[in-house]
């Protein structure tokens, strides 16, 4: 996947920012972090709806790592559909994601993920990680006032997520290297998209710098 945020050409960002899009977010200090959707049938190729995120992965547990540190919670989604529950219009549309059941080995996180037994699994059936879950109030128990999303796929349920998350009034931050799609195109069209409108985009690296911030602010 791409490592930097790339418009389509110049002539775009140009006309985005004539527009006044593109400004930036003041970072809180009680973020939390959802790691989207990095279940196995999307990180492994094996699945008719994956792909590699193998990086995507790496850099992600680096990052809540050391969001743990600062004491920020970690949140996993994976999407499992009920084949004898109530139809998902969705379903229509992404007819792949029909195979993503419950009980399915492909709904699993992906053990490659570092997981720690505390971090909660929201299991929804919708692009966005906030539609149908207990996200939302989650977060304003642990009074939250930043969150970090990773995960996949970057023009899906990462996308989504990220626009009802900053609807929700949280400033909102896509750390690059920890989101992933299937194809490149649509990638980085949504990481442009979401940088202009919806979200602040930025190096993993300094994602880990600001939450270092915040630990080494914490008293004992």
């Amino acid at each position: 996947m791409a490592e930097e945020v790339g418009p389509p050409d110049l002539k775009d960002a140009e006309t985005y920012a004539r527009a006044g899009f593109g400004g930036a977010f003041t970072k809180g200090v009680r973020p939390a972090v959802v790691v989207v959707d990095f279940a196995r049938g999307f990180t492994d190729p094996e699945s008719p709806t994956g792909a590699d995120m193998t990086t995507a992965i790496e850099q992600t547990n680096r990052l809540t790592s050391t969001a743990r540190t600062a004491g920020a919670p970690v949140v996993f989604t994976t999407i499992a559909h009920d084949p004898d529950g109530p139809e998902v219009t969705w379903l229509t549309k992404a007819r792949g994601m029909a195979a993503l059941t419950v009980g399915s080995p492909w709904v699993e996180i992906d053990p490659r993920c570092h997981r720690e037994p505390g971090d909660p699994v929201l299991v929804k059936e919708h692009a966005s990680a906030f539609f149908g879950t207990q996200l939302l109030s989650l977060l304003v128990s642990h009074r939250v006032d930043t969150l970090i999303v990773c995960g996949a796929t970057t023009s899906g349920c990462v996308r989504a997520t990220a626009v009802d998350a900053v609807s929700a009034g949280f400033p909102t931050l896509v750390p690059r290297e920890c989101v992933a799609d299937r194809a490149q195109a649509p990638h980085d069209a949504s990481l442009f998209d979401l940088q202009e409108k919806y979200a602040d985009v930025e190096s993993a690296g300094d994602l880990i710098v600001y939450l270092d911030s915040l630990t080494e602010g914490r008293t004992p």
